[in-house]
């Protein structure tokens, strides 16, 4: 039986990877990357020269059929991202899930990840957070998850490209509120930075300086006084319910609420009449 390894690369810095990371690279049978010509310039910096294969989101179906046979005939295979830690918001989930299924080893090698290095450097609070990655790109789709996150006590944590960001502000600021927020980017590189303010604040700032490089949009969560009224719960509820189950729903609603999961089941019983 051969063995995942979900392997963690720099998110700019090629300084940062682990020597776990790197032996494991050298030693795989493959390399599994969500773009071979993005980590042909990491491998290439520490004379890495094994095989790679294209594992991206538009063939992850039929590449995790064919990586998971390798897998089954004693292959070691070490899946990558372009950047940072494989399957948060990359490729991955479909290929890990498979190779558990089928009883074969995943293992893990930490190391960067925007989304955690952002949170140190962002100055609001690190736990509880959230992480949505990127925002749905349809409006009402996107309407409806900040309805319902706007009454979570915990710091909100996006993934945005820096030609949608100062859309991404406004947008934050319009269901949100104008709240305290910050937006790190070229995390680890040259340009490094975190401005911190209002989000009025950071449109302006932004405006005037166009953004580059991928940036981590952080939002302060809510405060006590935004805690959910019942009205709020239900219009949370029905949100929720247009795309998850009752079951997943109503654990999405009492994490945000902060009320009795029992209270929120019967309210979601109640508004779909079941």
């Amino acid at each position: 039986m051969g063995r995942l390894c979900v392997v963690a690369t720099p998110i700019g810095n090629l300084g940062d990877i682990t020597l776990r990371a790197l032996e494991t690279l050298k030693s795989a049978d493959l390399i599994a990357c969500e773009d071979t010509r993005t980590s042909a310039t990491l491998l290439a910096h520490y004379g890495i020269t094994t095989r790679t294969v294209s594992y991206h989101a538009h063939n992850e179906a039929m590449m995790s059929e064919k990586l998971l046979q390798q897998l089954q005939q004693g292959a070691t295979i070490a899946l990558i991202s372009d950047a940072g830690t494989p399957l948060v918001s990359d490729p991955g989930a479909r290929l890990v899930a498979a190779a558990r299924a089928a009883d074969i080893p995943v293992t893990p090698l930490p190391g960067a990840s925007a989304l955690l290095a952002a949170l140190t450097m962002a100055g609001l609070p690190a736990q509880p957070f959230y992480f949505g990655g990127f925002l749905p790109p349809k409006t009402q789709a996107c309407a409806q998850l900040l309805a319902s996150l706007k009454t979570l006590q915990a710091t909100l944590v996006f993934y945005e490209a820096p030609h949608r960001l100062i859309e991404t502000l406004q947008t934050l600021q319009q269901h949100l509120g104008d709240r305290q927020a910050a937006v790190a980017r070229e995390i680890t590189k040259h340009f490094e930075s975190c401005p911190r303010g209002s989000l009025s604040t950071l449109i302006t700032h932004f405006t005037a300086h166009a953004p580059r490089g991928e940036c981590v949009v952080l939002v302060e969560g809510a405060s006590e006084a935004e805690r959910m009224s019942e009205d709020a719960i239900d219009a949370a509820l029905r949100a929720a319910l247009t795309r998850l189950s009752v079951k997943e729903a109503v654990a999405e609603i009492t994490a945000i609420s902060g009320q009795p999961r029992r209270v929120i089941y019967q309210r979601a019983l109640a508004l779909t009449g079941a």
